[in-house]
């Protein structure tokens, strides 16, 4: 029977690919909601919405591969439902898949907000290739845009809509932006560079109404108005873990599963954005959306499969590019409760120490790559680095890091 993949997107296509890399010899079926092959998400936001890249340089691999590696791609269909008692999965197509092994990787979608308007020409949303190829054609003419959102979506397109020549105004709810990921001083530095790039930032924003007739005219809070001919809705996702649920499995903000990614029903495994895992870098379960983590857990997942015995504990890590600067994190600094950030010479470098305590949570830097890599290796375990190292004047990260390689 083998294995059968739910979700096309880079967690479900990795599973597929190490499990042939591994030797595996059952048959493999990845079935994919989209007509398109499995493709990369991050330069959606960035440089294919620029038009500085086609779709094939997003493929993860030509359609040839699969072929190739005899995996059975699925294209444009979907899972309706899954027969735990059976061992099968229902497609929308009518036919029905035995499986060994189900490997759920559903993804997520957008939180699209219930208000008046959301539906109007000129709203957009962003998670596919279809929804970028169509917010691109729509930058080639709009003159103001608002964003309602200041996470990384949010942000990377209004760094992308400035570079045209777009007026952008970024609406946020919470106090500052990136609030669920990234540290108050690492906030401020951005809050800086996007207001520096032109963009109109506002705070406590809750939008009460998309405003227009037939097409989008401007975004109503619950105290102002803000003119505009496109409108992103970057106000997060939700795990799409429905089919999971009405199966049976456990959910709660997500699939839940173990340190191997399986579920309650040890055929089944959940990995990438649907999944809700624990994991030593965080106080208690977490979900999150990374390519690291998508492809770390596929990873985790196929060599359990294969027979493997280790469990799922890869140092968490995630990237942004909006405008000149690239924002790189290390860890997960939600709960630090002593942030150290060093302004370095330049006024586009930034290096953000997170702690509980006396425990290194994480590591934010903007246009520091050396930094960020080795705040991976200390954030592995392999190496330490406390609070008070770091607050001296002139602590050199990668020399620490380096010196304690060494000894």
């Amino acid at each position: 029977m083998g294995v059968v993949i739910v979700g096309g997107g880079q967690a479900g296509f990795q599973v597929a690919a190490s499990l042939r890399q591994g030797g595996y010899a059952e048959a493999i079926v990845l079935v994919a909601g989209e007509n398109r092959v499995p493709y990369q998400r991050p330069p959606l936001s960035k440089a294919y919405l620029k038009e500085a890249m086609g779709f094939d340089r997003l493929e993860l691999r030509p359609e040839s591969f699969y072929a190739a590696q005899a995996i059975d791609l699925r294209l444009g269909e979907t899972v309706t439902a899954i027969d735990r008692p059976a061992g099968t999965v229902a497609l929308a197509s009518g036919e029905h898949l035995a499986f060994d092994h189900l490997v759920l990787a559903t993804g997520a979608r957008n939180r699209v907000l219930p208000i008046p308007g959301a539906a109007l020409e000129g709203v957009h949303l962003l998670r596919s290739a279809e929804d970028a190829e169509t917010l691109r054609e729509a930058l080639q003419t709009a003159r103001r845009m608002v964003v309602v959102g200041g996470g990384f979506i949010g942000l990377e397109v209004a760094a992308s809509a400035r570079a045209k020549g777009i007026e952008v105004t970024v609406l946020e709810a919470a106090d500052r932006l990136m609030g669920r990921v990234v540290s108050p001083a690492t906030s401020a530095f951005f809050l800086d560079a996007h207001r520096a790039m032109g963009t109109t930032i506002a705070f406590g924003a809750k939008v009460g109404a998309i405003l227009g007739e037939s097409r989008v005219t401007g975004v109503a809070t619950q105290t102002e108005e803000y003119p505009a001919d496109l409108v992103l809705m970057a106000a997060g996702v939700l795990p799409n873990d429905d089919l999971a649920g009405a199966a049976g499995l456990v959910t709660a903000g997500g699939v839940r599963v173990d340190t191997f990614m399986t579920t309650d029903d040890p055929r089944i495994f959940a990995i990438g954005d649907c999944a809700v895992f624990q994991s030593r870098h965080a106080d208690g379960p977490i979900r999150l959306e990374s390519v690291q983590n998508a492809v770390d857990q596929a990873k985790c997942v196929a060599a359990r499969i294969l027979g493997g015995s280790t469990p799922y504990d890869s140092v968490p890590w995630f990237w942004s590019d909006q405008g000149p600067y690239k924002l790189q994190i290390a860890g997960i600094t939600s709960a630090a409760d002593h942030v150290h950030a060093v302004r370095l010479p330049g006024e586009d470098r930034l290096i953000t120490y997170c702690f509980q305590g006396d425990r290194l949570l994480g590591i934010e830097t903007v246009n520091r790559p050396g930094d960020h890599m080795a705040g991976r290796r200390l954030l592995s375990g392999e190496l330490r680095l406390s609070r008070a190292e770091i607050e001296k004047g002139d602590f050199d990260l990668r020399a620490h890091t380096a010196a304690l390689a060494k000894a």
